[in-house]
């Protein structure tokens, strides 16, 4: 097993759905507004986390815009590229397309890894979620954050709580604090319950601000 097909939802998902609603309060009246709306993993994992890079610190719309002309420049399609073929661009091509200097280095060196073999993707579904976190940590550009959305949207693990994510923080403010501030430390306890489908949680909790879901 190496890359997810695209458009693949996890097969855990409706047993994740019962076992949260038997568990939490907030969560049994959430997940039925979202009816048959779900967690899916699309394109490679290359691809996907060329895209988190690019898109780090910008609006979604101009995050867009920006892989769009991206993939263009590197000839291949929005939801697939190659390593080699990042690779063979200049710096200002990468430019040209609306990458910061410092992305222009991130994405290089992302496939750089891609390429040489230091990254090693078809080896990740035998590893554990933190050994995955501390091999992505290694790329220049990508941290705890960034780790953990790859675990939960192209891996799809199941149990990921994304403590440093603002959104997840401000939606158990909402839903479990009447709109106090929460620490990470609140919502690592709220959390407990969720186990072990704390990615699934966390993705109703997103949804109860965003009723649109995310994709990487």
């Amino acid at each position: 097993m190496t890359d997810l097909e695209a458009d693949a939802s996890p097969a855990y998902w409706d047993d994740a759905c019962k076992h949260l609603a038997r568990r939490d309060r907030v969560l049994k009246r959430l997940i039925p507004q979202f009816g048959g709306a779900r967690l899916a993993s699309r394109g490679d994992a290359f691809t996907t986390l060329a895209r988190s890079i690019v898109g780090q610190q910008i609006s979604v719309k101009a995050a867009q815009a920006v892989w769009d002309r991206f993939a263009a420049a590197a000839g291949g399609m929005p939801t697939r590229l190659l390593p080699h073929d990042v690779l063979a661009l200049d710096l200002p091509t990468l430019r040209a397309a609306g990458l910061s200097q410092r992305k222009c280095e991130y994405v290089a060196d992302l496939a750089a890894r891609f390429a040489d073999g230091r990254v090693q993707a078809a080896g990740w579904p035998a590893l554990d979620d933190e050994a995955i976190i501390a091999e992505l940590a290694a790329v220049r550009g990508i941290g705890r954050w960034t780790a953990e959305m790859f675990l939960i949207f192209h891996l799809m693990r199941p149990n990921v709580l994304p403590l440093d994510d603002l959104v997840l923080l401000k939606g158990i403010s909402l839903n479990y604090f009447s709109g106090e501030p929460v620490s990470r430390s609140d919502a690592r306890e709220v959390g407990e319950a969720w186990a072990p489908f704390r990615s699934v949680a966390t993705w109703y909790i997103w949804r109860s601000l965003d009723p649109l879901p995310v994709e990487y």
